[in-house]
């Protein structure tokens, strides 16, 4: 799923990884892969890709 985080609009678009409860996997264009636990936020999926 491709994905944009809300707050780091400068990251890019994100792939994710992989996902393990509520903690996620995200590979981003600009900020490479970071770990994001969706209790504190919320992804914003990108359907135009």
């Amino acid at each position: 799923m491709i994905v944009r985080h809300p707050h780091q609009p400068d990251w890019g678009l994100g792939q994710v990884q992989s996902s393990i409860g509520t903690r996620v996997t995200v590979n981003f264009e600009h900020a490479g892969k970071v770990v994001i636990d969706l209790r504190q936020v919320e992804l914003q999926p990108d359907f135009s890709h």
